[in-house]
């Protein structure tokens, strides 16, 4: 694949996109001066008419690829957007250009201004109405995003959102002190670097069913630093808080939370990287319209699923679509 850096653009233009025909980037050049990519996908039939638009935020040690949401999504008539958001993917190169560390950030408000720099392209092109889609941490970031412009999210759909580190008790406690204390005075201090087993369940190098580019999602992920994780932890602890999300909202997640390593078939029908059982504990403090759904034998990205679940999936958010918006 041909990194979006190598291209020529410019921050008003267009242009194809790594995916190939029907898919066209764009640079959102950022108030702070950074960068983030907004990515479309145009059918061949046109795009959709009359229906809010779809923008995708993706999550950590992730970038847009998934070209089979896109298609899925536009089928249904909703215009399909995607969002880089800066040090990811098709962001990193300028990132990491600046002196930056990839996927790193010291504040996730920082996110707010990518996302208001994509939704502000969006309605420019004629649309009317958002809705947000996040995975993982992109979840995350799309809750409070919702939650701070009530505005301009129509609807908010998420796809196994972090909204709580994995394991006991005592020992998020614990991590959560150590990353608040290394947060303040050594943010990139690296704290954890995730497993392989789950990348490379996914990837087709390593007899797995999808193809993307392995310097934005590598099979290990990237470092954790101290800084990032710290704000996590500060926005989970709003979660836990309760938010008050306006619009109505989706929470999709698998029926089990597998280990964090093993075989491809457990990592690719379990949720191999976040428990299930935070999610369904905080989804309830969103807001006052939230609605839970569960993909039996769903992975972690539930469309990168296998086949079942991940149709599933995609016609359980597509129907609620239908309905709530």
């Amino acid at each position: 694949m041909t990194h979006g850096s190598d291209m020529e653009e410019t921050a008003n233009d267009w242009t194809e996109d790594v995916l190939g025909a029907g898919f066209d980037t764009r640079t959102l050049r950022l108030p702070d001066g950074a960068e983030a990519t907004l990515v479309r996908y145009t059918p061949d039939d046109g795009p959709g008419v009359g229906r809010p638009p779809v923008l995708y935020v993706h999550g950590y040690t992730d970038y847009f690829f998934q070209r089979h949401l896109a298609e899925a999504i536009a089928a249904r008539g909703y215009p399909f957007y995607a969002i880089d958001l800066r040090a990811h993917g098709r962001s990193i190169a300028a990132w990491t250009a600046a002196g930056g560390d990839a996927n790193m950030v010291n504040s996730l408000r920082l996110y707010r201004q990518d996302l208001d720099a994509a939704a502000d392209v969006i309605a420019a092109e004629g649309h009317t109405g958002l809705v947000l889609l996040g995975h993982s941490t992109g979840g995350l970031i799309a809750s409070m995003y919702a939650n701070a412009h009530p505005d301009r999210v129509t609807a908010l759909v998420l796809n196994s959102p972090w909204f709580d580190l994995r394991g006991s008790w005592s020992d998020r406690t614990v991590v959560t002190q150590a990353v608040y204390a290394l947060g303040r005075i050594a943010p990139r201090t690296v704290v954890n670097k995730p497993g392989e087993d789950y990348g490379r369940a996914l990837h087709t190098a390593t007899g797995g069913e999808w193809d993307y580019d392995l310097l934005w999602k590598p099979h290990g992920g990237f470092p954790v630093r101290a800084g990032w994780l710290a704000e996590i932890r500060r926005a989970h602890r709003r979660l836990g808080r309760g938010l008050s999300v306006q619009c109505p909202v989706l929470v999709c997640t698998s029926d089990k939370t597998g280990p964090d390593g093993g075989e491809a078939a457990v990592m690719l029908s379990t949720d191999a990287v976040l428990d299930v059982a935070h999610m369904h504990a905080r989804a309830p403090k969103l807001g006052a319209t939230v609605d839970v759904s569960v993909i039996e034998g769903g992975a972690h990205d539930l469309v990168l699923s296998p086949k079942p679940a991940r149709e599933k999936y995609l016609t359980t958010v597509l129907d609620w679509l239908d309905a709530k918006v």
